[in-house]
C-alpha cells in the first residue's frame, strides 16, 4: 500500500486555462481514486497531434480550464475499490479508449468499441460520480480524454490502463498508447494489405508514419505517401515510403493523380489527417472492385464525407478505426512485447524530449511541422 494511497497529493500539472494559450505549470491537487480507478505518477507523456487539436479548439466544444495528456507512460501510486488486476507499483500505459471486458463490444471479436469506456473528448470529469479529480484552490479543473498526463500524479478508470512488462522503458514504449498503435493498427488491422499490394497513406505526421511502417511490415510492394509539407518527405522514406505526392504540386485532384500513377487506384489507402477532403480523396482513390480505404483522423464537427454513390456500386470499401482497432488491455502489452523483442521499432517515432518545465517547447516543435513525437520528462 503506498504511503499516499486515500489522500489528497499535490503536485505539478500543465493546466490550460484558455483555448491556444500556453500551458502554465501549476500546482493542483490529485484526489485519491475512487470505485473502479487508479491514480498513477505519470514518468513520461509525449505530445499528440490530437492535444493540440483540442487545446486549440477548433471546431471542438472547448472545455477549459483542463489537463491535457493521453500519451504516457507511469507506476500505478494507489487504486480504488473494486481494482483486482492493478496493484500499486505495476508499470503501465494509460489509454484514451478503455476496454471493460463484460459489454457487448468487449465480447465481440468484430469491435474494440468498449460501451462504457469508447473515448469522449467532451467528457471532462470521471464516470464514478460525474466529478473531477483535479482542482486548484477549491475549483475543478477538467480531464481530458480519461488520461490528463501532463501531470504528475492523474487519475483513470482501471480499465483503461494497460500493465505492461516492468522492464519496458517508459520513454519509449509510451507513444504506444496512441499514435504508434492507431496508425499502425488502421494499416495491419483493418486495412490489411497483403504482400505486394500497394498502399497510399494521407499525412505524414507521427499517426501516418505509423501506418506506412503497417504497410512496409506487411510487404507493401510500393507505398505512397501523401502530403501538403515536402519537408517530411525525405524523413517518411524511414518508414518504407517509396513515392510522394503533393496535391498543391498538381492542378488536378490529388485521387485522380494515384489512380493515374498506379492503373486505376491503389489496393488500399490510409487517411490520418482528419481532413474531410482527404477522407474523400483517399476514398476515390482506391481501386474499384476490392479497394479499401480507412479513415483514421478525427475530423470537426460539422464536416460531412461526400461522394458519389457509384464509388460504392463499384465495389470500394470504407471503415474507420479507433485506436488502430487495438484493444487496450489486452493487444497492448503484447505490442510492448514486440518492441521488447526488437520486433517493433519505435525509437524512429521519437524526434524530440524535453523537461516538464518546458512542454511548451514540444507544442511549438508540432505546430511548426519540426517533430513526430516530443517526449515530456516530468519531474524534470
Amino acid at each position: 500500500m503506498s504511503s499516499t494511497a486515500g489522500q489528497v497529493i499535490k503536485c505539478k500539472a500543465a493546466v490550460a486555462w484558455e483555448a491556444g494559450k500556453p500551458l502554465v505549470i501549476e500546482e493542483v491537487e490529485v484526489a485519491p481514486p475512487q470505485e473502479n480507478e487508479v491514480r498513477l505518477k505519470i514518468l513520461f507523456t509525449a505530445l499528440c497531434h490530437s492535444d493540440v487539436y483540442f487545446w486549440e479548439a477548433k471546431g471542438q466544444k472547448p472545455l477549459f480550464p483542463r489537463i491535457f495528456g493521453h500519451e504516457a507512460g507511469g507506476i500505478v501510486e494507489s487504486v480504488g475499490e473494486g481494482v483486482t488486476e492493478l496493484k500499486p507499483g505495476d508499470h503501465v500505459l494509460p489509454i484514451f479508449t478503455g476496454e471493460c471486458k463484460e459489454c457487448r463490444h468487449c465480447k465481440s471479436a468484430e469491435s474494440n468499441l468498449c460501451e462504457t469506456l469508447r473515448f469522449d473528448n467532451d467528457r471532462g470529469h470521471m464516470l464514478a460520480d460525474g466529478k473531477t479529480r483535479f482542482s486548484k484552490n477549491g475549483q475543478p479543473i477538467y480531464h481530458f480524454l480519461g488520461t490528463s498526463t501532463f501531470s504528475e500524479y492523474t487519475v483513470s478508470h482501471a480499465g483503461c490502463v494497460a500493465k505492461i512488462n516492468p522492464e519496458a522503458p517508459l520513454d519509449k514504449v509510451c507513444v504506444l498508447s496512441c499514435g504508434v498503435s492507431t496508425g499502425m493498427g488502421a494499416t495491419l488491422n483493418v486495412a490489411k494489405p497483403q504482400k505486394g499490394q500497394t498502399v497510399a497513406v494521407f499525412g505524414l505526421g507521427a499517426v501516418g508514419l505509423a501506418a506506412c511502417e503497417g504497410a512496409r511490415i506487411a510487404g507493401a510492394s510500393r507505398i505512397i505517401g501523401v502530403d501538403l509539407n515536402p519537408a517530411r518527405f525525405d524523413r517518411a522514406k524511414n518508414f518504407g515510403v517509396t513515392e510522394f505526392v503533393n496535391p498543391k504540386d498538381h492542378d488536378k485532384p490529388v485521387q485522380e493523380v494515384i489512380a493515374e500513377m498506379t492503373d486505376g487506384g491503389v489496393d488500399r489507402a490510409v487517411e490520418c489527417t482528419g481532413s474531410y477532403q482527404a477522407m474523400i480523396s483517399a476514398f476515390e482513390c482506391v481501386h474499384d472492385g476490392w479497394g479499401l480505404a480507412v479513415l483514421v483522423g478525427v475530423p470537426s464537427k460539422d464536416d460531412a464525407f461526400k461522394t458519389h454513390p457509384l464509388n460504392f456500386l463499384n465495389e470500394r470499401t470504407v471503415k474507420g478505426t479507433i485506436f488502430g482497432n487495438y484493444r487496450p488491455r489486452t493487444d497492448i502489452p503484447a505490442r510492448v512485447e514486440k518492441y521488447m523483442n526488437k520486433e517493433l521499432e519505435l525509437d524512429k517515432f521519437i524526434t524530440h524530449s524535453v523537461p516538464f518545465s518546458e512542454i511548451n517547447k514540444a507544442f511549438d516543435y508540432m505546430l511548426k511541422g519540426e517533430s513526430l513525437r516530443c517526449v515530456i520528462r516530468m519531474g524534470a
